[in-house]
């Protein structure tokens, strides 16, 4: 679910590309490469185009990266795919956070122990992202992560100007969209037994958030 796509007058040999997904990438790779360093198998919610997916995978080789999306992204993320393989990253699974529980690849025997998404918070309704906090309180072991990359407002209010015109477009385009607080984002966290242990300053007054399940 990243943004910034742009498929306009897309040809076979072009691969729809997200410029939000090529600034950010190196800034999260460098908090994922420390956040990850115990993980096995991370299951990354909102594909997008799949950019961040053939980035991170054979840069952190010591975990599988199984990609999922809603089957209309699947294509772009294939073809990023065919472009740049990797032996740890898989094939996207389809996932809808309406009416899908979480998708599992049978060809791996070890469970999620992270999950990663990327400007995935702000697109949603807030009832996808109640939906998404409850679906991954439930798979994640205890000590599992899951971390989210994006913009957040902090005691009510943003943190930049440019987030607060982003904030308008979004609602302008859908009402139920737009950046969420932190604070409500960490309440409903804790609801599922994740807890905030880091939050990172990233650039373009983005936040990188790493969750821990307690229990």
């Amino acid at each position: 679910m990243n943004n910034n796509i742009n498929t306009d007058s897309m040809s076979a040999a072009v691969l729809p590309f997200s410029r939000a997904c090529e600034n950010n990438k190196q800034p999260i790779l460098a908090i994922l490469q420390k956040e990850l360093k115990d993980s096995l198998h991370v299951l990354e919610i909102g594909s997008g185009t799949g950019q961040h997916s053939i980035y991170f995978a054979p840069r952190l080789a010591h975990l599988t990266w199984q990609t999922s999306d809603v089957v209309n992204n699947h294509a772009s993320i294939n073809a990023w795919h065919t472009e740049h393989p990797a032996a740890n990253l898989y094939a996207p699974l389809a996932f809808n956070l309406a009416h899908d529980s979480v998708p599992v690849n049978h060809n791996i025997d070890t469970p999620y122990d992270a999950v990663f998404t990327a400007n995935t918070l702000h697109i949603i309704a807030w009832s996808l992202v109640e939906q998404l906090f409850a679906l991954v309180g439930d798979i994640l072991p205890v000590h599992g992560k899951l971390i989210v990359y994006g913009p957040f407002n902090e005691n009510g209010h943003y943190t930049s100007a440019s987030n607060q015109q982003f904030d308008i477009s979004l609602r302008q385009h859908d009402a139920q969209s737009g950046i969420r607080n932190l604070e409500d984002i960490t309440d409903l966290a804790e609801q599922h037994h994740l807890t905030l242990s880091e939050k990172y300053a990233m650039p373009a007054n983005n936040q990188l958030l790493v969750f821990q399940k307690t229990s």
